[in-house]
């Protein structure tokens, strides 16, 4: 039997650790809570998790800074950013360091009950995902669904975060449909887009730059005021069980 999902939560106000421990353990979830940076390190060193509820603002540091160290440490646990609702420039920073998602402050713990939720699934640490049967091949890359994994033309692993692989799966299942930013939110999140948010260029910048696209060899196409849309040859094959 699957264990149930374990959650750090890192927050120094007392109250939101004590409310979110005792909601999201109601929900089904094992939950590890601390206080600031140091607390956070040492419970990263103690223990196994599946997912990061992360403060931005920590009275011993920035959680960017740990978002940061866990891309290199710890580059397939997901995170998910807590901010104040005026912190627009850290949501930005903390999608360019690696976080998986972000939701400003203060927050229903419902709302985030369902981004832990969705995470997981993009992350394949929810069992209710069903593995793919297919391979997905594009511009001398190869993705695999099943095992969340993007290689390149020589074989070597692409290292992309969760939000980064499902917003590249998007385009491979529609191969050139033009994606407005409200419907790549909707499909890789499950939210609508806030008029100032800019997560999905930024991801996508990401992308280009992981996959090694440039001028003379475009992989997808920005439409000015439509959205992207992937312009490399998309091609299928039946994956062995």
């Amino acid at each position: 039997m699957q264990s149930l999902p374990h959650i750090l939560v890192v927050d120094d106000d007392r109250e939101i650790r004590t409310l979110l421990g005792r909601y999201l353990d109601g929900q089904g979830f094992r939950v590890s809570t601390a206080a600031d940076r140091r607390e956070c390190e040492q419970k990263l060193g103690a223990g196994q998790f599946d997912l990061i509820v992360l403060d931005v603002m920590l009275p011993d540091g920035s959680g960017l800074d740990i978002c940061r160290g866990l891309r290199d440490r710890k580059p397939h646990i997901p995170v998910i950013l807590l901010t104040a609702l005026k912190e627009d420039v850290d949501r930005i920073i903390g999608l360019e360091l690696g976080a998986d998602d972000y939701l400003g402050k203060p927050f229903n713990p419902r709302e985030l009950t369902a981004r832990i939720r969705a995470v997981l699934r993009r992350s394949g640490s929810d069992e209710a995902v069903a593995p793919s049967a297919l391979i997905y091949r594009f511009a001398n890359h190869t993705l695999e669904p099943d095992t969340r994994k993007v290689s390149d033309a020589q074989g070597a692993t692409v290292d992309l975060t969760g939000a980064e692989f499902d917003l590249l799966l998007v385009f491979l299942e529609r191969p050139g449909r033009l994606l407005s930013r409200d419907q790549l939110l909707d499909l890789t999140q499950g939210r609508e887009r806030d008029p100032l948010d800019r997560s999905v260029d930024v991801l996508m910048s990401r992308l280009r730059r992981k996959l090694g696209e440039t001028a003379d060899a475009p992989l997808f196409k920005t439409v000015r005021n439509g959205g992207y849309q992937i312009t490399a040859r998309v091609e299928t094959s039946e994956q062995p069980l």
